[in-house]
């Protein structure tokens, strides 16, 4: 990654995730009173001086502890600290200096990066309390008064950051990245998935079905090509988002698939089709984006000759409405297949994007409508002009027509199916808008 990487770590409840919203410009990170709230590493960009920088917002640090979710957050946070070139360690002057944060403070030291003392909460203007001056005593150097509430002493606090970063190297070439969402409900091994893939704790993985709260980016680089996977909070009913956490979570997923080129559904093997995964897909089918249904934990399934195909015909008729989306089976754990997924996605992705010349659109329809006829009503026919193509991701195509009402949802999936029958159009929603002639 050319950006330089900041990490913003303290431990619970002191403002980091408020803090990151103020610097990044956006309501990215979770915010919440109750401590605890983020959990895995968030990452947003942020501009200041020129340099942009690479922002990672990570779950409050307990360095001490027999908790086995915390102790997990304590290691993302250290592999925040491993990946960055400076870090912030935010405190809250409210509660003063207590023993986490001296414990925090000896960790970041041991780690030898440029470290910068944070105070926050100091919402005044003006000459900082006396509160202030007591954290000097964690012998980290000068602390940055800042109030992530209101944006007070946040310009400090990037000019130190810059004054610490490396030099500026000049950016590679851009290359063509590929943003994937892995979604799915909770526990169908998402964060299992995205750390086979990438070989490191990259996620939280918990057999606590809902822990990935957050929408997390890992970088790939394969023989694929680049891709970034976003691993998202698994979507519960929405009558079960009862408190506000959860639903935070729902609204990142969804921004998620928003920001995404293809949409991995993870299903679990063990448990099958359930009406939540079907509404999971629905939210990428309506988006428009590209879409691949992962059968997960196939390692765990008794099979014999016949399962993959029958499982294979039952999903396709549970997923209908998304008929053209391919299904693998696949094992997190084991990695079977995995490679397999990668050359799928790429597959989809360039379905998704694909834009088809106006003639060649216009020779397939006129293949189309002479083996097929249009429909008629009434002794009226129906008449397609021409057709061209409007936009990509997804496909969308204009039809200029004699009539809007002959042209049957019957018969535009008859087009539908040409047109992905000529052009390969596999993993993607294809769009039609109709026109009469006429309109405007």
């Amino acid at each position: 990654m050319s950006k330089p990487v900041v990490a913003i770590v303290g431990r619970p409840n002191v403002g980091k995730s408020t803090l990151f919203n103020k610097l990044i410009g956006a309501r990215l990170s979770i915010v919440e009173d109750t401590p605890g709230v983020t959990r895995d590493r968030i990452y947003g960009e942020c501009e200041w001086d020129g340099r942009k920088i690479c922002l990672i917002d990570t779950g409050g640090i307990e360095v001490k502890t027999s908790d086995l979710l915390l102790s997990q957050m304590r290691e993302q946070a250290q592999l925040a600290i491993d990946t960055a070139n400076v870090i912030v360690f935010v405190t809250d002057i409210h509660s003063g200096i207590l023993a986490a944060d001296r414990d925090i403070a000896a960790m970041l030291m041991k780690s030898g990066r440029p470290i910068i003392l944070c105070v926050n909460k100091v919402d005044s203007v003006g000459e900082p309390p006396m509160e202030f001056y007591e954290f000097y005593n964690l012998g980290l150097g000068d602390p940055i008064a800042v109030s992530s509430v209101h944006g007070h002493g946040t310009g400090d606090l990037l000019d130190r950051v810059i004054e610490l970063l490396p030099e500026e190297t000049e950016e590679e070439d851009a290359v063509d990245t590929i943003h994937v969402a892995v979604i799915g409900k909770p526990n169908a091994g998402k964060s299992s998935l995205i750390n086979k893939i990438v070989g490191e704790n990259r996620c939280i993985v918990s057999d606590v079905a809902g822990t990935t709260r957050d929408a997390i980016d890992t970088e790939v680089e394969n023989s694929y090509g680049n891709f970034v996977l976003i691993d998202t909070a698994g979507l519960r009913r929405k009558s079960r988002v009862t408190d506000t956490i959860e639903h935070y979570s729902v609204l990142r997923a969804q921004m998620a698939i928003e920001r995404s080129d293809v949409c991995v559904i993870m299903i679990d093997a063990t448990e099958g089709f359930t009406e939540q995964d079907s509404k999971v897909a629905g939210l990428a089918h309506e988006s428009g984006k590209g879409c691949i249904i992962a059968v997960n934990k196939w390692d765990a399934v008794e099979k014999d000759g016949r399962t993959m195909e029958s499982f294979r015909k039952s999903l396709q008729n549970d997923f209908s409405f998304m008929d053209y989306a391919p299904i693998i089976f696949i094992s997190a754990k084991t990695g079977q297949r995995i490679d397999q997924l990668f050359s799928m996605i790429k597959q989809v992705a360039k379905s998704n994007s694909m834009r088809i010349a106006t003639g060649m659109l216009n020779d397939v329809l006129a293949q189309a409508t002479a083996r097929v006829q249009p429909p008629t009503d009434k002794g009226r026919r129906l008449k397609i002009y021409y057709m061209t193509q409007a936009s990509t991701n997804p496909p969308t195509f204009v039809c200029f027509v004699n009539s809007a009402e002959l042209f049957h949802f019957s018969y535009q999936r008859y087009l539908e199916n040409r047109i992905r029958e000529t052009f390969g159009l596999e993993g993607t929603p294809i769009r039609f808008i109709i026109r009469e002639r006429g309109d405007s």
